[in-house]
């Protein structure tokens, strides 16, 4: 049974690395000695070993012990031995090229979807859903393919922002890109605030935390979704 935790962001503001997820995390991993932490997406250009030792200190704050994916020499057998996968944020086209590199992007969605929990923040929040294509990063690389995990039946975007009607900016709004999606690709697609989190457990997906996520469909008009919201519904 799946067992899934899909975050908008790993940190929101004014709080530490992953510090409002905790308590959920202390659950989440309950019976996972170590995980397997997916450094790929390199947020602004850190090391692997870097960003793994970063993630680590905020593990060991529920006493969980942190392994990067890069300090094995089979990266598949090292998924499918996982206790528990995290894969955390940077750019998702650089996330997405690595997984395909290595030959573990359908691994590691087999791993999930046979049950070892998972946590996905940003950029590894994206790759849950069908594509990439609703990220926010620029395309710095070119992946083999847009297809991603597919453990949920609609493409998300993190980091969802509502237009600010007082800001003099002049460009697409968050809401007019998604539209843009939606003239091409018919899934939904759910954009989470920042703070928000999609708990997912077998076939059930509940929205999480204090804010609405906003729900695009092809040619319908956009709906806010409250909290605590099963979206199971969605295909």
């Amino acid at each position: 049974m799946k067992n899934i935790i899909i975050a908008s962001t790993s940190t929101v503001h004014g709080g530490d690395y992953l510090e409002y997820l905790l308590p959920e995390l202390k659950t989440h991993f309950e019976h996972c000695k170590t995980i397997l932490f997916i450094p790929f997406a390199r947020p602004a250009g850190l090391s692997h070993g870097d960003y793994t030792a970063k993630v680590a200190l905020a593990f060991a704050k529920i006493d969980k012990e942190l392994k990067g994916i890069h300090e094995f020499d089979d990266y598949s057998t090292a998924i499918n031995r996982a206790d528990g996968i995290f894969t955390g944020g940077g750019n998702t086209f650089l996330l997405v090229t690595q997984l395909y590199k290595y030959n573990i992007i359908d691994v590691l969605a087999e791993a999930v979807k046979s049950g070892t929990p998972y946590l996905g923040t940003s950029a590894g929040s994206n790759i849950c859903g069908l594509t990439m294509q609703t990220t926010n990063d620029m395309p710095i690389i070119y992946p083999p393919s847009f297809d991603t995990l597919g453990l949920i039946p609609f493409n998300l975007n993190p980091h969802y922002l509502d237009a600010n009607l007082q800001s003099t900016h002049m460009g697409e709004t968050r809401e007019t890109r998604i539209n843009e999606f939606h003239s091409f690709n018919s899934f939904p697609v759910l954009g989470l605030r920042e703070g928000s989190w999609l708990d997912v457990k077998g076939e059930r997906i509940i929205l999480k935390g204090n804010l609405t996520a906003r729900l695009f469909r092809q040619d319908q008009i956009p709906l806010e979704v409250e909290s605590e919201s099963d979206l199971s519904f969605l295909k």
